[in-house]
């Protein structure tokens, strides 16, 4: 499929799986916009800076209408019971939730110009497979997969679907801590039915799936990319 002619903006698409994203939009033929705080997108696309967290401005610069939107900024917080504080309960939901549901309001009029917009986040496998010092990140990505499925209620009548992707551990510069020596490496592969963690590649070309206009009737769903971890044993 040529993506040409069709406008897209990757939030966080200056690292990790949102830079992968905005990269094979870009090799598709799409125009891409990537909003991040301090680096820059893949070649190809037109990087904003700015803080969304901050101040709704950035988005002011993208185009009239968007065929589609991708949320990837995430945190990774693993911590035990007794040292999780309130200051890190709300800051995973300011970044995984409260930023998701921002910055689609921000694009909200400009997707819904276009004919068949799609809008993607991003969960955690973490949410749906109970997982030890996971508390804080998987109740921020929890209510990323009610959001999505809220949202995609929402906004099918406009023809705008909404999905999510729940990624295992990816080899991202979020996840450096957790695969920081080739002993913690060989154990996180081994943990996965596969036997091997995740790219931001693979994590990329499910986002782009859930993007593409060949998808129509495709909304409301997390779509578990994590190696099997989920569902087999």
């Amino acid at each position: 499929m040529n993506w040409s002619g069709k406008r897209y903006v990757v939030i966080g698409g200056g690292s990790g799986i949102g830079y992968a994203l905005a990269q094979k939009l870009v090799e598709a033929g799409a125009e891409v916009h990537v909003i991040t705080r301090q680096s820059e997108g893949p070649e190809g696309s037109i990087t904003h800076h700015g803080d969304i967290s901050q101040s709704e401005e950035v988005f002011e610069a993208l185009p009239d209408t968007l065929d589609g939107m991708a949320y990837c900024p995430g945190s990774i917080n693993l911590k035990p019971l007794n040292r999780i504080t309130r200051e890190d309960l709300l800051q995973d939901f300011e970044i995984n939730a409260v930023g998701a549901v921002l910055s689609t309001k921000a694009v909200i009029r400009k997707l819904k110009k276009a004919k068949g917009a799609a809008i993607v986040f991003f969960s955690t496998v973490a949410v749906q497979t109970g997982m030890g010092f996971h508390t804080s990140v998987a109740a921020a990505k929890g209510a990323v997969e009610g959001i999505t499925r809220s949202l995609a209620s929402e906004l099918a009548p406009s023809g705008i679907r909404v999905n999510a992707v729940a990624p295992s551990l990816t080899d991202t510069p979020m996840a450096s801590q957790l695969l920081s020596s080739d002993d913690k490496k060989e154990a996180s592969a081994k943990r996965h039915p596969i036997q091997r963690i995740g790219t931001s590649e693979e994590m990329a070309e499910a986002a782009l799936f859930l993007l593409s206009p060949r998808n129509p009737w495709i909304t409301g769903q997390i779509i578990g990319v994590d190696g099997g971890l989920s569902t087999l044993r």
